[in-house]
């Protein structure tokens, strides 16, 4: 079979410098100047989000001269620590000190720029440009605000030849549209190549007008750019310069692996093969195209031969423990993985972070599971993103799926609701195994752990191996794919029952078309959703057996389309509460988790003035009980000096944490090194950090949601054992 050219002859090996094919010459407007100045577009409501970005830490108001001086002497040496001070230090400490602030960061950096770029808007512009263009993926979103000629031709530097940053690219240029062609014309219409081809493919993808808005420029330029945009995109040059990958790591040994077979029979070669993994360590800075390697590969090997051998390769990776710049292992399951390859990556995933420089390879992990993309590897990122006991990775996870919710204009709760899988249940929420003369039904229980019935409805413990009297193809057929589906619900089952209780507790609403589909009309979801007492305004509702609505008095209930619904909290069901327990009980009703009998706390006469709660001050609990608040919706804080985490908050709305200040604080990494803590304040205030008198919102308590109030108070009455 021929290889295509690419797997021959690799875009790396050209020898000619990138010129423009022959019939595309461009046209060329000499003397042409984008316009001066810098300019930032917030959009509604987006300054404000960012000024209220959680800092890294925080100081109290008699502490900041200290902390200026530590700034300026060089003691306050990490960069997340610095952003902190910039963005909420008094304005003659901070502005001077912003000035030559030049952060010396390798990882994403947006999170603590925002809060510094929203108060300081075009001052902190070069430090936060630098930093864009170091990291475009991690650190980019912070030129979102931001529209200049500089901007602009980083932008359209990256839509051109940066795959990780294409998606920021084309949103920079749809929020700032005709604004950015200004600052995108000389370029498109100027002598140098790769401006040139990077702001035309820009100019492309602004929506509108984009030949008139390029009038300011004259009507010559106009013309030229009506005539660029008419005409077809050019085919890509070749590189420029010349570029020799690196040789392939010394513990990859490419003949112990199985060769991907060809689909007109025999092997990928040995040669095309090495071109294949070469192509993924290609760096995006390069404007390489590999595309056409990779497309080459997939088009001549047999449909999942890429898949098997990409997880080949990194099962040899793994047997050599992970040596370091191999990351074109994990780039390679990204390209040809399948929802399998998600299943199997994430255990990994989970675990990196322990170990020696694993960080980095987690969240490399992470982009393997966009990536691949589909339901499945996004309820991978999603378990990670609720579950990981890493703090780092578990909050580059909730980006990355908060950031996949976007682009499908959805939330993140609204996209985890899309993502829950069906594991092939039938429309009554059920899996029939058929053995030939003998059939089982698989339920649910309440924690949705699979329940086995026979033929006349008799629940059994667990389900028969295949018998000598049953079919010999259909029985051992539905005794394996009974085994998956419980390996598949391990991963799911646990996930689904919290999303619900932080539902309830967060007060989150479903629309009622929402409610119905993903809800009560998912197979999986409704085994849940009949055993929780439901809220549409003030109408307590449960979900009957035929999967209608039934309120106390079991009559019928009906939600128009305008309804919203939520998971009733003890507390909203008032006198009516006990009621609905009697009911739950009369038919045996079992919860997923506490909700009839969940522990209902309220704030004692005149407790809670002042911001603080001072019945669980000075109370000493062991460390481990302090760390399973974290399942409950608590944060864990920033380690400070010596890596100590002094603090734990919980934020409950935005601008409102309920922070417990700790003593002597948790070592990050080291747990056990200080077993017990005392409490030593327990206050509100709006944003977490350590305790100040200052910071503190005196009639914060008065003011939360009572189901807050009762939530916080039932975790810290646990404390006390």
């Amino acid at each position: 079979m021929e290889l295509p050219k690419a797997l021959l002859e690799p875009p790396w090996a050209a020898r000619e410098p990138a010129g423009t094919p022959a019939g595309e010459e461009p046209v060329i407007v000499a003397g042409l100047e984008p316009p001066d100045g810098r300019a930032v577009r917030w959009a509604p409501g987006e300054r404000e989000e960012w000024a209220a970005t959680r800092a890294y830490r925080a100081w109290a108001d008699g502490e900041w001269e200290e902390a200026a001086e530590q700034f300026r002497d060089g003691r306050m040496g990490y960069a997340p620590v610095q952003a902190a001070f910039l963005a909420g230090a008094p304005e003659h400490l901070a502005r001077p000190l912003l000035a030559g602030w030049q952060p010396k960061v390798t990882w994403d950096f947006a999170h603590s720029l925002r809060p510094v770029v929203a108060r300081f808007e075009t001052d902190a512009w070069d430090v936060a440009f630098r930093l864009a263009k170091q990291n475009p993926y991690g650190t980019g979103p912070v030129l979102m605000p931001f529209l200049s000629a500089d901007v602009a031709r980083l932008v359209a530097d990256w839509l051109y030849r940066l795959k990780s940053a294409q998606d920021l690219a084309a949103a920079w240029l749809g929020r700032h549209g005709l604004d950015a062609v200004p600052h995108l014309v000389p370029d498109a219409l100027g002598k140098r190549v790769g401006p040139r081809r990077n702001a035309a493919k820009a100019l492309r993808a602004v929506k509108g007008d984009v030949a008139e808005a390029a009038r300011v420029h004259g009507d010559e330029a106009a013309a030229a750019v009506a005539a660029l945009l008419a005409a077809a995109p050019p085919a890509a040059a070749r590189a420029e310069p010349p570029y020799k990958p690196p040789p392939l790591p010394a513990w990859l040994d490419l003949g112990a692996l199985p060769a991907p077979p060809l689909k007109g029979g025999g092997e990928l070669p040995p040669e095309a093969l090495r071109t294949l993994l070469l192509a993924m360590t290609v760096p995006d800075s390069r404007g390489i195209d590999v595309a056409p390697v990779l497309d080459g590969a997939a088009e001549v090997c047999e449909p999942e031969s890429l898949t098997a051998f990409s997880w080949a390769l990194f099962e040899a990776w793994e047997a050599a423990r992970f040596p370091g710049r191999s990351g074109f292992v994990l780039s390679m399951l990204g390209r040809f993985g399948d929802e399998e390859t998600a299943r199997r990556l994430t255990p990994h995933i989970k675990k990196w972070p322990g170990q020696p420089g694993g960080h980095g390879r987690a969240v490399h992990g992470l982009g393997v599971l966009v990536e691949i993309g589909g339901d499945t590897a996004l309820t991978q990122l999603d378990s990670i993103a609720r579950k990981s006991k890493y703090k780092g990775l578990k909050a580059e996870a909730q980006r990355r799926l908060a950031f996949a919710a976007k682009k499908r204009g959805l939330t993140p709760d609204q996209l985890a609701d899309r993502l829950v899988p069906a594991f092939g249940l039938d429309a009554g929420g059920t899996l029939v195994l058929d053995y030939g003369p003998r059939r089982f039904t698989v339920g649910f229980d309440e924690q949705l752990k699979p329940t086995i019935a026979d033929g006349n409805g008799t629940v059994r413990k667990s389900l028969p191996k295949p018998g000598a009297k049953d079919d010999p193809g259909l029985a051992p057929a539905a005794h394996q794919r009974f085994a998956e589906l419980k390996k598949e619900l391990r991963a799911v089952a646990s996930v689904q029952v919290a999303r619900l209780e932080s539902a309830m507790v967060m007060g989150r609403e479903w629309t009622a078309a929402e409610f119905g589909e993903y809800v009560v009309g998912h197979p999986l979801m409704r085994h849940l959703a009949r055993r929780l007492v439901w809220l549409s305004g003030d109408r307590a509702f449960r979900v009957a057996e035929d999967l209608t609505f039934a309120d106390l008095n079991d009559d019928a209930v009906d939600l128009p389309e305008s309804a919203a619904v939520q998971i009733a909290h003890p507390l909203e069901l008032g006198n009516t509460l006990d009621a609905w327990s009697e009911m739950f009980g009369d038919y045996e009703i079992l919860q997923p988790f506490p909700q009839l009998g969940r522990p209902v706390h309220t704030l004692a006469e005149g407790e809670g003035a002042g911001g603080r709660l001072a019945r669980f001050e000075g109370l000493t609990v062991p460390t481990g009980r302090l760390l399973g608040l974290t399942r409950t919706g608590w944060s864990r804080g920033a380690p400070q000096d010596n890596g100590i985490e002094h603090w734990m908050s919980w934020t409950l709305v935005p601008d409102v944490a309920v922070v417990l200040d700790l003593s002597p604080g948790i070592a990050v990494g080291y747990t056990d090194l200080n077993p017990e803590q005392t409490i030593e304040h327990v206050w509100i205030g709006k944003s977490a950090g350590g305790y100040a008198p200052s910071r503190v919102i005196e009639d914060g308590f008065a003011d939360l949601d009572p189901v807050f109030v009762s939530e916080l108070l039932t975790d810290l009455t646990s404390l006390a054992g």
